[in-house]
């Protein structure tokens, strides 16, 4: 008898979640399995080592950007307006891969760093034929970094100012005329 897929996922959003809150030398094969309310067993048939959870971590990362880069180039408000206004988290599944990917990246994790690095040049070569030039395209990269940045500072200690609402749509407003003009 086969497993549900939901039993998959389950695990994989516990080693996800383990990742975020407490990092990677916490997210334990046993630890996961705790949080995912399965046995060691049950795990190890979803995913025979951390290995191969870290690799899923960053598929599943692969295929939410996939997602988000498709919702880019048909955005109503454009490509440079959407990216600027998801750059802001939200805890959203594309957030959470991000930075489960970070922290095994962090830990030394190789695919994880590629997989940033990937990702990064996905969103800015969807973004490339909407930016006058290169300066332009880093102008757009460098203020998604930004409002990513703060946001996450919110969250800490740190205040970080974050634009919302009429803000928000100034500032990119500002961003778009500059990445075109």
């Amino acid at each position: 008898m086969s497993r549900p897929p939901l039993a998959r996922e389950k695990v994989l959003d516990a080693f996800e979640a383990i990742l975020i809150d407490a990092g990677e030398r916490a997210a334990t094969m046993d630890a996961t399995a705790r949080a995912a309310g399965v046995s060691k067993g049950g795990l190890l048939y979803h995913f025979a080592s951390k290995e191969a959870l870290e690799g899923a971590i960053v598929e599943r990362l692969r295929a939410l950007v996939d997602a988000d880069v498709t919702q880019m180039a048909a955005a109503a408000e454009g490509p440079i307006a959407y990216f600027l206004r998801t750059s802001v988290m939200e805890n959203d599944p594309l957030d959470r891969a991000i930075l489960a990917s970070s922290r095994l990246a962090q830990g030394g994790n190789q695919p994880a760093r590629e997989v940033l690095r990937e990702i990064r040049e996905r969103w800015a070569d969807a973004l490339r034929a909407h930016a006058k030039d290169a300066t332009a395209l880093d102008l757009v990269m460098l203020v998604s970094d930004g409002l990513y940045f703060n946001n996450a500072l919110e969250g800490g200690s740190i205040p970080g100012p974050v634009p919302q609402g009429a803000e928000l749509d100034a500032l990119i407003a500002l961003v778009e005329r500059a990445a075109r003009a």
